[in-house]
């Protein structure tokens, strides 16, 4: 699989997502983080309202000398400000914090308010999309049945769905079901926390002579995701990316695919009951 830092998916909005993202989530001083990964050529990051640090990736991306429009840039909103009308306002605050015109790809956050205020949710994104103040719509931890409710109401289908994806999380029905229906999936937690003593995984760091979290994010891409690892230290954010020089054979590829638990390996939240 050929694959560089530059390496994008076309989405369902026509709109291409770089394939490897920064996450910022808990990083209340990201400038540094963000400004080592534009300079080492990531071209995404991925922020959210309730991250608090909108205004630092607006900041450091204005900073950075890269051209707004070659950053590929993600807000969400939480569940507590769901509906209609504080949708819209939402995605008005959120430009503000960020000092933008536009968002490249605004997620619902979490599918916590129930189904009528979701909904009512996702309606305000298309306004906000046909307004010209996103260009993506998405979601982030649904479920199938979330989505089924999308498609059900007879509206857009999500061009993205972020969830925790990691080798022992490996939530098969969700990815399935985004590959049938063209929705490209988004890994967070990407580098299950830093968790990396599993004997399977340090094998095969040390075959390819690279570290775990490099490990990590090759197979997140090589299995089609976008992941978004998060580092608040520099060093870090630029070795995470240093992942374009190998490739996992098959053989190893399934040897980590084999570490699944399905929910039980889950390290952040899985809404997989969720109403």
């Amino acid at each position: 699989m050929s694959l560089q830092i530059t390496s994008s998916i076309k989405l369902l909005s026509e709109y291409e997502i770089p394939r490897l993202g920064l996450g910022v989530y808990q990083n209340s001083n990201c400038i540094p983080a963000c400004l080592a990964a534009l300079k080492h050529g990531y071209r995404h990051i991925d922020s959210a309202r309730a991250y608090n640090n909108e205004s630092d990736v607006g900041q450091a991306i204005r900073e950075s000398g890269v051209p707004r429009e070659q950053v590929f840039v993600t807000s969400k909103i939480i569940h507590a400000e769901h509906g209609y009308e504080s949708a819209l306002r939402a995605v008005d605050d959120s430009l503000r914090r960020f000092g933008f015109d536009y968002l490249d790809l605004f997620l619902i956050h979490s599918p916590l308010s129930g189904k009528q205020k979701r909904l009512d949710t996702w309606r305000a994104l298309v306004e906000c999309r046909n307004a010209g103040k996103i260009h993506t719509m998405g979601v982030s931890n649904y479920n199938v049945k979330h989505l089924e409710e999308i498609r059900e109401a007879g509206l857009e289908t999500p061009a993205v769905n972020q969830v925790e994806l990691q080798p022992f999380c490996q939530q098969k029905p969700i990815v399935e079901y985004c590959k049938e229906h063209n929705i490209a999936v988004e890994a967070y937690c990407p580098l299950i926390r830093g968790e990396f003593g599993n004997p399977v995984l340090q094998e095969v760091s040390k075959k390819y002579n690279k570290n775990v979290a490099q490990i990590l994010v090759r197979w997140s891409l090589q299995r089609g995701f976008v992941p978004l690892p998060k580092s608040s230290d520099s060093g870090r954010v630029v070795s995470n990316a240093n992942i374009y020089d190998f490739e996992i054979s098959q053989e190893d590829m399934a040897k980590i695919d084999a570490l699944d638990k399905g929910k039980a390996g889950a390290i952040s939240w899985n809404p997989v009951d969720t109403d």
